[in-house]
């Protein structure tokens, strides 16, 4: 097991005091998908190895994940492994293809599927081993410079997945499943659970310093249904994850939920589903999701992702509205990671996103009169 004494120290932990509640000097910032498609550096990688095997390849992994922090230098105040959610259905025996959006060839079909067709036990040490030696390997590579952020998906978005075989426009599927067989799909939702918070123990082991639990199909389940179905499975992750930290006497991490679509779910995560950080996406206000969590957890987001397509003048009125929407009457920014409401997308101008996380550093600064 990995330990924090084998890693040089952290230069920069402005993301680590925001996600514990705290007033920063300004609001640290990274994006979802920060190594990704947009950067020619990365295309440059992908024209030789499948995107899977960069997932694999250690090295690949940590030379992806490293791009745009070379890129951004001094802008960015985290790392975020190059991985995907979808490994956890890997390491559950599953095939799955990047065509250019992920494909199951074998989706689960029935209740039965999940008995015949899943693993009963995954060993998380061996079938997400390169996980852990990619994030050991980012981590010293990173020489401290910024946190290195660990994360699965949610245990609802990988069933849908699962069962839909790819992304979907109804998730008619997956939903027959949840109305069709409710307690089949809530033992399954939780046996997801337990291989992602064992899959997110291992990399607090191999050096993760912050993890983040993506639900991206959140919300397209009616709030009854979120509560009855995904929110068990992510107290069961925050749960787990801590005793296991505990048990074993490391020290705990932040825990992000990102909950794309929830926001109505907002009171209810902050209250009972035990993460210190809820991501918002673009279509809820700062104002109003503050008042919807209080004071128990921070909040990260949230600009539309497609304003990085705007322009100059567009994305720097844009950010100032967003940084004046989390710094209320104006003072230090608190309890707040700025952040893009989902992740960016192929299409965005490298030097337009710099100059997003630019304005982000001026806008969100205490020093800064909005």
């Amino acid at each position: 097991m990995a330990t924090t004494d084998n890693f040089p120290p952290l230069k920069n932990d402005l993301l680590l005091r925001a996600a514990r509640g705290e007033e920063t000097e300004r609001a640290p910032v990274w994006v979802m998908r920060q190594a990704g498609r947009y950067l020619p550096e990365f295309q440059e990688v992908r024209k030789k190895h499948e995107f899977f095997e960069v997932c694999r390849t250690p090295a690949l992994a940590t030379e992806v994940t490293l791009q745009p922090v070379r890129r951004y230098a001094g802008l960015l105040d985290a790392a975020i492994i190059f991985s995907d959610i979808l490994v956890v259905p890997q390491a559950l025996g599953m095939e799955v293809r990047m065509t250019p959006g992920p494909f199951f060839p074998d989706p689960l079909r029935t209740p039965r599927d999940a008995e015949t067709k899943l693993r009963a036990h995954v060993d998380v040490a061996v079938e997400l081993k390169y996980v852990f030696d990619a994030i050991t390997r980012t981590r010293h590579a990173l020489a401290g410079a910024v946190p290195l952020i660990g994360f699965c998906g949610a245990p609802w978005t990988l069933f849908a997945y699962m069962v839909e075989g790819g992304g979907s426009k109804t998730f008619t599927l997956v939903k027959t499943w949840l109305f069709k067989y409710p307690e089949e799909s809530r033992r399954l939702l939780m046996r997801i659970a337990d291989v992602c918070a064992d899959f997110l123990v291992g990399q607090v082991n191999a050096g993760a310093q912050l993890l983040q639990v993506f639900d991206s199909w959140a919300g397209e389940l009616a709030p009854h249904d979120f509560a009855a179905f995904s929110l068990p499975s992510l107290q069961h992750i925050s749960a787990r994850v801590r005793a296991a930290l505990a048990a074993q006497g490391s020290p705990p991490v932040p825990l992000t939920l990102f909950a794309k679509g929830a926001n109505l779910a907002l009171p209810l995560l902050a209250a009972d589903a035990g993460y210190d950080v809820l991501g918002l996406d673009w279509c809820v206000d700062a104002p109003a999701a503050r008042s919807a969590v209080g004071d128990r957890v921070a909040l990260q987001g949230n600009l539309d992702p497609n304003v990085l397509y705007g322009g100059r003048e567009a994305i720097e009125r844009e950010v100032r509205r967003m940084c004046a929407s989390f710094r209320p009457g104006g003072g230090a920014p608190k309890a707040w990671i700025a952040n893009l409401g989902h992740g960016i997308t192929p299409g965005v101008d490298p030097e337009d996103m710099r100059f997003f996380l630019e304005c982000v550093h001026k806008y969100s600064s205490k020093e800064t009169v909005l």
